[in-house]
């Protein structure tokens, strides 16, 4: 018994020893135990902190450009519309519906709706399309002047007699035109017209038709709608005033085609969509109804476009019974038709559009002009929504490319039709791939023929 205990230990003693001189070989065990004995706790990681990028320049505060609309009570407040614009009364036979779509930037969209009334467009056939994205918010004016996405409902809808519609959400360009089309499908109307926010209108007032005389920007646009209705017209799709500034459009035409494609959303889907309707045969073509400019700015004060002067009170303008020691006031009058008050407003206009057009910053720095609305509701930061934007855009241009196998508008020209959407290669055009396609053509025709001989030859065998 004494004897195995011996031997038990002598073994224990061995392993042990054995265990010790293996550690040490193979340099593992002093490191666990230094591991064991002294390593430290970790270091607790530091969280990171926002790191925000400089703050942009503040931008002038924005000032209403028409003072007298401002403090008018009703529409008699306004203006008059100059006596040779006034639109017809009764309203004409035809529904002549002008959209115009706004997102951002209260002055120019108040300048252009100005504009059109001014040139002889009845104001309940204006329909203001509030696509801004938020919602209610300017019905119920929620919103102050320096929020980029503002406007006046009450003075659009009270004072000026425009109609308001509001999108459900902030849609893109191709989206707002489908709106056009599915509003007028709902309101049964078989024409409409449309406009930019930023292209104000003038009647030519040199203007002297051969049958008529004079006639307003409306009448001339009106009679260009008549025309578009003869049974020997053709299949009409839309008539381009200064290119799209102004549009008149036929609704079935833009739905036979399945309206704008809304995964191009702005820049290109007006190619994609023109192209179109020309492949199915449709009529676009040019017209002439007024001047409509292109501008990134605003008239400090809008009743330039009203064409009234103010000049000295004569005694047949005093009032009958004048209120004792009030000094007579001056009378507001109209100039007259092609006037000089006339041809400064048309200066003021073409010496904007060519400031736009040789802005190197770009053409439409005007969307990006308001930084306000901090608090307010549907706040969005004006520089990351027009970053935003911006990405959007470039994606739709790749959309298109991709749609269409090339970058180009032109798409006719390329010898295509409505069938070969999204079924092109990409860069089908480069002439590699020309080579490798008519190399592919040409094996395939060998193929083909050595295929058929040998079924002719199995045949006669």
């Amino acid at each position: 018994m004494l004897l195995c205990q011996s031997r038990l230990r002598q073994t224990v003693v061995i392993l042990v020893v054995a265990s010790v001189l293996l550690w040490t070989v193979l340099g593992i065990g002093p490191s666990i135990l230094k591991q064991t004995q002294t390593k430290p706790s970790p270091k607790p990681t530091p969280t990171p902190t926002p790191l925000y990028k400089p703050k942009p320049e503040p931008r002038p505060d924005f000032t209403d450009n028409f003072p007298q609309a401002a403090r008018a009570q009703s529409p008699s407040d306004l203006p008059e519309v100059p006596p040779w614009n006034i639109p017809p009364q009764p309203h004409l036979e035809e529904k002549t519906p002008l959209f115009i779509g706004f997102t951002r930037n209260w002055r120019l969209l108040q300048q252009v709706v100005v504009s059109y009334i001014a040139a002889g467009w009845p104001p309940e056939d204006i329909y203001v399309v509030d696509n801004s994205g938020v919602m209610h918010s300017n019905q119920h004016g929620l919103l102050t002047l320096q929020n980029p996405f503002y406007l006046d409902y009450v003075r659009l809808t009270k004072i000026f007699r425009v109609n308001v519609l509001t999108t459900p959400t902030l849609l893109t360009f191709a989206q707002l035109q489908n709106f056009f089309t599915f509003t007028a499908i709902e309101k049964g109307w078989e024409h409409y017209f449309w406009a930019h926010m930023d292209s104000p209108a003038v009647s030519d007032e040199e203007y002297e038709g051969a049958d008529q005389g004079y006639s307003s920007l409306y009448l001339r646009a009106v009679a260009i709608m008549r025309e578009t209705m003869r049974p020997d017209y053709g299949e009409l799709a839309a008539r381009w005033f200064f290119y799209d500034r102004l549009s008149l459009v036929r609704t079935k035409a833009f739905v036979d085609v399945g309206g704008w494609d809304t995964l191009v959303p702005f820049y290109k889907t007006d190619c994609d969509m023109h192209e179109r309707l020309w492949m199915k045969g449709f009529v676009i073509e040019d017209a002439k109804a007024g001047l409509i400019y292109d501008v990134a700015a605003a008239i400090d004060d809008l009743a330039m476009f009203y064409r009234r002067k103010p000049k000295a009170a004569s005694r047949d303008d005093e009032p009958s019974t004048p209120l004792a020691g009030s000094p007579p006031s001056p009378v507001v009058k109209p100039d007259g038709r092609n006037s000089p008050e006339y041809h400064e407003l048309l200066r003021k206009l073409d010496e904007m559009q060519r400031a736009k057009s040789e802005n190197k910053a770009g053409r439409n720095t005007w969307q990006s002009a308001q930084q306000g609305g901090h608090g307010e509701p549907f706040y969005r930061d004006a520089a990351g929504f027009e970053q935003g934007m911006s990405m959007t855009m470039n994606f739709g241009q790749d959309v298109f490319e991709a749609k269409w196998g090339r970058g180009e508008c032109n798409l006719r020209v390329a010898g295509l039709t409505d069938d070969d959407a999204w079924r092109l290669l990409p860069g089908w055009e480069k002439e590699e791939m020309q080579q490798k396609a008519r190399k592919d053509r040409a094996r395939e025709a060998k193929e083909r023929l050595k295929k058929e001989k040998e079924v002719e030859k199995d045949g006669s065998g």
